[in-house]
């Protein structure tokens, strides 16, 4: 009961600690209120890094947060292709259609239908919806298609005594360039362009009544009702519906394929909590006419009426993205002591960007700079790293990334500030922002520059000695995603990277700790204030 009753106030004390913690501001403020007026003035000091780029050729591809499926088109680094393998679940085993028994009537497939919803927001006036599509990348047509998987997606690793879940990397698809893992082809559109337009869907009510359903916009595509009939209703308790262990090995998914027309395409996010597949089934039964439906003054006869159901298979059990495409930047051996002149990024099976903090002595006396760092004790005021867009190497414009995440390489977690940001609790498009900068346009809409503040990170490192780790720079499609994909083996210092990159299809190049132009070179840059 005590502790029950500390906790609100333990809430508050925690609140006011990450407030003041919190408390940076731009260049032109800092030290504001930091120690009142007490103020000498700003020191700046910069220490250079070492930055390199590590191509990712295999990543995680399983358990992410959202899925991509289609063909991008990516001004720098050329053309990626990304298809969805599933597993399909039963919302209960050994599931009943209609009656049982000899003199049972027949059930039929009435239609079957798979719905994929995209990313979107909808605004509602008058009872009319008007959707926003949100995630899309392009818009030029895809060749989509969807057939059954003849690869079984294991639970649990074999190397691992099957005590640990099995991964799935993004070279899976691999696998189904054999034909024997490809099953029956179920839908086909050679010209598909996601749209805003809902889907509205008449059905009959518990209650009776008839009603309408409204779906958000995405994928919805009729497949072949012999091939559910045979596969689902007809298997009506066999063993391979006993439970869905015995129908995953049965029925072992489907496959979301897609291939660029002309050379372009589409691609978009999309999560598969609230996709499915639909079978809509009927059956005959015989039941007691009451409302005397022939008007005969009878209510007791007997009549044959037909039933409507649907049976909903889920996508919660395993998916997995499957990741290809080409690579015009050819980008090999980086120079990981001095540093590079340019750093790349790109999402998916791409590119991860590598720094190194205080790997010197750059003031030539003898001293490591973060060992004299730490002698100094320096209270840090801010510390940034400013990324400058490479504007001779990206065309700028709506296909450069807003978004860029630095996280701790070697503990595989994001910075202590990443925790300290009051954004947080913004849209994806703007949260964290304190911490990790929005992408900063110019008048043209090109982008200039990143900056991350990595304030608190520094602090502790300085001050509290925490290890000064490797960090890692990577585009995000939403740097409030939390998790994790594992490297099949590790790359350099690079182990694992953020699922926010892995499902995030753009790229852009950044200036370097070696750049040309000395304005635009990465370093770090600390400021503190000398106080009276």
């Amino acid at each position: 009961m005590k502790i029950t009753k500390a906790l609100p106030q333990l809430g508050i004390i925690l609140f006011f600690i990450i407030a003041l913690s919190s408390c940076e501001e731009d260049f032109n403020t800092i030290g504001v209120d930091i120690i009142g007026d007490e103020i000498n003035n700003v020191n700046e000091t910069v220490f250079p890094v070492i930055a390199y780029s590590k191509k990712i050729d295999t990543i995680e591809t399983n358990n992410l947060p959202s899925y991509r499926l289609g063909v991008y088109n990516d001004p720098i680094y050329g053309m990626s292709t990304a298809d969805v393998v599933s597993q399909v679940l039963m919302p209960t085993g050994n599931p009943t259609f209609g009656e049982t028994g000899d003199d049972a009537f027949p059930v039929v497939v009435d239609s079957v239908y798979i719905y994929v919803p995209f990313y979107s927001n909808v605004t509602t006036t008058d009872d009319v919806s008007t959707f926003t599509l949100d995630s899309i990348f392009g818009n030029n047509p895809i060749d989509l298609s969807i057939y059954e998987s003849n690869y079984f997606l294991r639970d649990f690793d074999p190397d691992s005594n099957f005590e640990d879940p099995q991964k799935y990397y993004s070279n899976l698809g691999e696998v189904f360039d054999i034909e024997a893992n490809r099953g029956e082809i179920l839908f086909q559109d050679d010209d598909f362009v996601p749209d805003d337009e809902g889907f509205t869907l008449t059905r009959i009510g518990d209650d009776g009544i008839e009603e309408n359903l409204t779906l958000s916009p995405g994928i919805r595509a009729e497949l072949p009702q012999e091939f559910f009939q045979e596969k689902i209703i007809d298997k009506q308790g066999d063993p391979e519906l006993l439970t869905n262990s015995t129908f995953k090995e049965y029925f072992r998914g489907i496959v979301f394929d897609t291939e660029a027309i002309n050379g372009l395409g589409n691609q978009f996010l999309f999560d598969f909590a609230d996709a499915n597949i639909t079978v809509y089934y009927g059956y005959n039964k015989e039941v007691t006419d009451v409302n005397d439906s022939d008007d005969d003054g009878d209510t007791s006869d007997t009549v044959i009426e037909k039933q409507n159901e649907e049976f909903v298979l889920t996508f919660n059990g395993i998916n997995a993205n499957m990741l290809s495409g080409e690579d015009q930047i050819n980008f090999d051996n980086p120079d990981t002591e001095n540093g590079e002149e340019n750093l790349y990024l790109r999402g998916g099976d791409g590119y991860v960007t590598v720094i190194e903090l205080f790997q010197g002595d750059s003031d030539g006396d003898g001293i490591n700079d973060l060992e004299e760092l730490r002698e100094t004790e320096m209270l840090i005021n801010e510390a940034n790293l400013i990324f400058y867009v490479d504007q001779s190497q990206v065309a700028g414009g709506s296909a450069e990334p807003d978004r860029v995440l630095i996280y701790d390489l070697d503990n595989e977690r994001v910075l202590v500030d990443y925790g300290f940001d009051l954004t947080q609790g913004e849209l994806p498009g703007t949260a964290f922002n304190q911490h990790l900068g929005i992408l900063e346009r110019g008048n043209d809409e090109n982008g200039d520059y990143y900056k991350i503040k990595i304030t608190n990170h520094l602090n502790n490192v300085i001050n509290k000695d925490s290890t000064n780790v490797s960090l890692g720079l990577v585009v995000s499609q939403n740097v409030a995603q939390g998790g994790f994909q594992d490297l099949p083996t590790t790359n350099g210092p690079i182990i694992s990277i953020p699922s926010s990159c892995v499902i995030a299809p753009e790229g852009t190049i950044l200036h370097g700790n070696l750049s040309p132009i000395e304005e635009k070179k990465l370093v770090l840059r600390l400021y503190d204030t000398d106080p009276n």
